[in-house]
């Protein structure tokens, strides 16, 4: 149940004392026509006191603008709908949370962008090669240049984003209250994000995100404001998303569902939530359902098609090989060749745009077209890993990280993004790679039945 009486009822207080106070003058004139003999002071202080009331009722109607009130069982639950790119936003959530005085508040994060926000990034501490070989590349590279996004439009617009996260967590301290972390983990939400594209929607992610880094540093004034009404991963990916409508199952609609539930559970009478504006209507929706939290925060397994897909395409590719260097050895050797060629050259291409070191390039030429016909091994770990050997990045690598992240030079040139850069698009070159290597050699086949 939604209420928004007390503005009202602040602007009918202001109303009756600036009445009262009205009446108090008149009396004081002991029956003087006050319309003709008025007294300039009076009516000064008058005045004052009008506008004053006025302020204040326009600044408490401002404070409840975005602020949701709602019963849940016995729960008094505070939605305040924040833009993430909003100074007021912040002055906001401190506002309401001293005045509340609440048992709990929940804010819209999880353990890693709370730690992140709290400690700071700690990218010295990060194992390159561990990241390359657990297969994180990508996603840390996703997580970077949503960091990049962010730390541009702080440096553009002197604006923080999550800023009234981080005056939600420190209101909750000063006023000695819970804080729960109610949002799901950013790495689950991104690998259902990843999950559910495909391949072609992975390669399409890929150039897409690189791309805007290319685009330029400048965040315009229109994508500004656009951010304000958005939940903010989203709004970054707003584009893709309009391409992939699936997406905001993932990014929107199940964070809705968490964030419901861990807001409706969270402990004591009382609870304020931070949140995204984005996200209230949702929340609103979901509250009066059960969510279940285990489901939601879990990776989709892959279907059996996409764990035989891997094994088949290098099956059917020898198999062609095998049969046609019977046919006629002659066009087996050049078909042989074809699939070196067009598997290696767009790999080797995806590690030269990458500006990686030209050992890299070579092992990436040299390692695509075995790597394909094994899903065990992808050229870009082996490009990455020789690129971490090569071109170690140092500590000052690490430390400047999140200075190099603002500019499209420094990202490509420090020696941690250039490793995830260099796995990400050798990988994405040697997949292109594959469906052409993989079409000339049934082209080359169907030749040699033809001859």
């Amino acid at each position: 149940m939604e209420t928004n009486e007390k503005p009202d009822a602040v602007k009918s207080q202001a109303q009756t004392q600036t009445n009262a106070h009205s009446q108090s003058q008149g009396s004081s004139q002991d029956g003087v026509d006050v319309s003709n003999a008025a007294d300039p002071v009076a009516e000064d202080s008058q005045n004052e006191l009008e506008q004053q009331s006025d302020s204040e009722t326009a600044n408490e109607h401002q404070d409840e603008e975005n602020v949701t009130r709602l019963e849940y069982e016995g729960k008094e639950l505070i939605l305040i709908g924040t833009a993430h790119v909003s100074k007021r936003s912040a002055e906001q959530v401190k506002e309401i949370i001293d005045r509340e005085q609440p048992d709990t508040v929940c804010v819209e994060l999880d353990q890693q962008r709370y730690h992140s926000i709290t400690a700071g990034q700690k990218w010295k501490d990060t194992d390159i090669f561990r990241i390359v070989k657990e297969k994180k590349a990508t996603l840390l590279l996703m997580n970077l240049i949503i960091s990049s996004f962010q730390r541009r439009m702080a440096k553009q617009f002197g604006v923080t984003p999550g800023q009234e996260m981080i005056q939600g967590i420190n209101s909750a301290k000063e006023n000695n209250a819970r804080l729960v972390l109610a949002d799901r983990d950013i790495q689950v939400t991104f690998q259902r994000v990843w999950h559910g594209i495909g391949l072609i929607g992975k390669l399409k992610l890929m150039i897409q995100i690189l791309m805007s880094l290319v685009a330029g540093e400048e965040i315009t004034e229109e994508e500004m404001e656009a951010m304000k009404s958005k939940d903010l991963l989203a709004a970054m990916l707003e584009e893709f998303t309009d391409s992939f409508p699936q997406l905001k199952k993932p990014l929107i609609d199940e964070r809705d569902q968490y964030l419901s539930q861990k807001i409706k559970t969270a402990p004591g009478q009382k609870i304020v939530a931070v949140l995204g504006a984005a996200h209230v209507p949702g929340i609103l929706e979901q509250i009066h359902h059960e969510q279940d939290l285990r489901s939601l925060s879990q990776v989709p397994q892959k279907s059996r098609w996409p764990r035989i897909i891997p094994w088949l395409i290098p099956l059917v590719i020898l198999g062609i090989i095998g049969y046609t260097f019977f046919l006629n050895r002659d066009i087996g050797i050049s078909q042989s060749i074809s699939w070196v060629l067009w598997n290696g050259s767009f790999s080797a291409l995806g590690a030269l745009i990458a500006w990686g070191h030209p050992l890299t390039i070579l092992a990436a030429f040299l390692a695509a077209p075995l790597s394909s016909l094994n899903p065990f091994l992808a050229a870009g770990w082996i490009a990455g890993i020789v690129e971490a050997l090569v071109r170690r990045p140092r500590v000052q690598d690490f430390e400047s990280l999140g200075d190099d992240l603002t500019t499209f030079r420094g990202f490509w040139t420090n020696k941690v993004t250039k490793v995830l850069l260099v796995v990400a698009l050798t990988n994405v070159g040697s997949t292109i790679g594959t469906f052409i290597g993989g079409a000339d050699v049934i082209r080359r086949f169907l030749e040699a039945i033809g001859g």
